[in-house]
């Protein structure tokens, strides 16, 4: 077997694992970083993201924040609101807490970020990237400080002595058999959603079958092995962010292909009926759970139904067309809605339990307050009636982004043991952990939690190995 030996083992190449990597090479250490996937494919789902959420208000640069109001405090009450307060409150106050430290560090290092939103409906704190532009960045950074990337090396088992500490990691690169010995091992290998036979097992018959918006590659070996060693699992496994999209999306990989605005509309299914409040928060509170909702009606599919009075502030980011009807039923049956006369009726009683003066109160970027009355399934803002044709239709679907569970750490990053004991030496960041997320997810949190405790993670490891 060869062996490699190094101060730190890191274990993934997104967001999480490069945090790490820079952080730790730029404190001294010698650092080498495993990715599983090959150098071109390098990333895991950092490479298909978007959005960082921070804490604008908190923030001292000379630009202009999308919400430049939104607090530390705010970033907080998202996250435990958004999970119905399910959230490990200590890990949720750390990532708010440091998540404005660890992008003015970030930005320091030369990240280059879009502080405007590219379209209507942001409500908290943003900064956009390039996911691809971004991983080929931090991953230059890292080897600008000496830090060495290991492409096709695939984790398959932790190394850990008779007296508990985690010394290595046991891999496959390029097919052969590898030793890469560590004073510390970072685990940042993302979660288990790509692998069919999971999302089988935690999310049920069908699931395998969801498309994958990010990385082929986050299939969860890391975690297992992490597992087989005696950490503790924690986390909603059978849960998910299971985005919105276009139903015509690739199977694997797509990406960005969200249809942004649905809340603006209604969302029908086959049986011409609504299921959901589309209308219920943010978008960035509801798209992540509502994909889910949607994969579990009729063929796993619905359709996104809009007038010409907010066709604008619906952002078609997927690879279909846009379909459109000058009656709602030409449109349902442009569409493919199996119950069309249903789908009519549905429409018409939402019509009939809309103020008509909402209009002149409708706000895309803010809860408006318009709702319905009279309706069993409400719609609680944006209700206008739909009135004004020509009408658009877009077929969607719900699409796996990251499962809930991982490992279990602590707000040091460490690792825990089933008796919530430190694993000495074995450190976690981002998708591989579990604990923050549970039933739904802020948009933008998950970059933003992985870059902090994959920054937490390197601070601790180092110290661990200098000391």
């Amino acid at each position: 077997m060869n062996e490699e030996r190094y101060d730190v083992v890191i274990v993934g190449c997104g967001v999480a694992g490069l945090t790490a990597g820079l952080r730790a090479s730029e404190l001294g250490a010698s650092v080498c970083v495993l990715e599983k996937s090959p150098k071109k494919h390098r990333g895991g789902h950092t490479r298909f993201t978007e959005s960082f959420r921070i804490p604008a208000a908190d923030i001292d640069l000379d630009v202009e924040f999308n919400v430049p109001d939104y607090t530390s405090s705010d970033f907080y009450s998202d996250i435990m609101n958004v999970t119905d307060y399910r959230a490990d409150p200590d890990l949720a106050e750390e990532v708010a807490n440091g998540s404005a430290e660890t992008f003015e560090w970030l930005t320091a290092h030369g990240i280059d970020w879009e502080y405007q939103a590219p379209h209507p409906g942001y409500t908290a704190g943003r900064v956009w990237l390039d996911g691809e532009q971004f991983v080929d960045e931090l991953v230059e950074l890292v080897e600008d400080e000496g830090g060495e990337f290991f492409y096709e090396a695939e984790a398959r088992s932790l190394l850990r002595t008779d007296a508990g500490r985690t010394v290595g990691v046991e891999a496959r690169v390029e097919g052969e058999a590898t030793r890469f010995e560590g004073e510390a091992v970072i685990l940042a290998a993302g979660d288990y959603g790509s692998s069919k036979e999971k999302r089988t097992r935690y999310y049920g018959p069908g699931y395998g079958n969801m498309k994958v918006r990010g990385s082929r590659y986050n299939t969860g070996e890391a975690i297992e092995a992490a597992m087989d060693v005696g950490a503790k699992s924690d986390g909603e496994w059978g849960d998910a962010h299971m985005a919105l999209i276009d139903a015509g999306s690739p199977d694997v990989e797509g990406g960005i292909t969200r249809i942004d605005g649905y809340q603006y509309g209604l969302i029908i299914n086959h049986d011409g009926e609504r299921f959901v409040d589309e209308g219920e928060d943010a978008r960035a509170h509801t798209y992540a759970k509502f994909g889910r909702r949607i994969f579990e009606q009729p063929y796993h599919e619905a359709f996104i139904i809009v007038d010409s009075k907010v066709v604008d502030d619906v952002a078609h980011m997927g690879p279909s067309r846009a379909i459109t009807g000058d009656t709602i039923e030409s449109l349902a049956n442009r569409l493919g809605i199996e119950k069309v006369d249903k789908a009519v009726e549905t429409v018409e009683a939402y019509n009939a339990a809309c103020d008509p003066d909402a209009v002149d109160s409708y706000d895309a970027n803010s809860l408006d307050g318009n709702a319905t009355e009279g309706l069993d399934l409400p719609k609680s803002n944006w209700a206008l009636a739909l009135d004004e044709p020509p009408y658009t239709g877009y077929p969607v679907t719900g699409g796996m982004t990251f499962a809930f569970g991982g490992v279990a750490t602590n707000t040091d990053a460490e690792v825990l043991d089933t008796r919530d004991d430190p694993i000495p030496g074995l450190y976690g960041a981002g998708n591989a952990t579990g604990g923050l997320f549970y039933g739904n997810y802020p948009g933008g949190t998950g970059l933003t939690n992985a870059a902090v405790f994959g920054k937490i993670a390197a601070e601790n490891a180092v110290d661990d190995v200098q000391n």
